[in-house]
């Protein structure tokens, strides 16, 4: 990749309602080449969607999150492909990665309450053959989200101390 299209992807990464025209200022490549380069990687698949992030817990909504790790086996030549495109069809699926260490692969999901989420574990991950072992780390509090800080606490001074 070189550096004009780097410089575009980290501008519509920061910002994804950024304009061409503010994207052609920001990195000094003329705005025929930014419409152009974009379209092209929404194309290819380069640019797979454009986000917003949303901080669920002020605006009232009640879903509960939780992270799921899953220690597996895997069938004889298939690798891990054939269990994660079936584990990314779930709605309640939000992000499915692969991982070093201890376990597998670790699903990100949500539901309407801790209960559903449980039975979601319970009743659709546990029961498939290759999923040997699960833990389920349910979320408290979100701080940041995707490289956006969602509660900012004011910073409460420390009196000093003196001897």
């Amino acid at each position: 990749m070189d550096g004009k299209t780097r410089h575009i992807l980290e501008c519509l990464e920061a910002d994804a309602k950024i304009s061409h025209e503010k994207v052609a200022t920001l990195t000094g490549i003329p705005v025929e080449d930014v419409s152009r380069m974009v379209g092209e990687m929404e194309n290819n698949g380069v640019i797979r969607k454009y986000k917003t992030v949303i901080d669920w817990d002020l605006a009232g909504d009640e879903n509960v999150y939780a992270i799921i790790e899953l220690k597996v086996s895997l069938e004889r030549r298939l690798g891990y492909q054939a269990l994660v495109e079936r584990l990314y069809k779930f709605p309640e699926v939000r992000s499915v990665r692969l991982l070093s260490g201890q376990y597998d692969l670790s699903l990100t999901v949500s539901g309407r309450s801790m209960k559903e989420v449980a039975f979601f574990v319970a009743e659709k991950i546990s029961t498939l053959d290759q999923v040997q072992h699960t833990t389920t780390h349910f979320v408290l509090k979100t701080y940041k989200e995707d490289g956006v800080i969602l509660h900012e606490q004011d910073h409460v001074a420390r009196l000093p101390v003196t001897p």
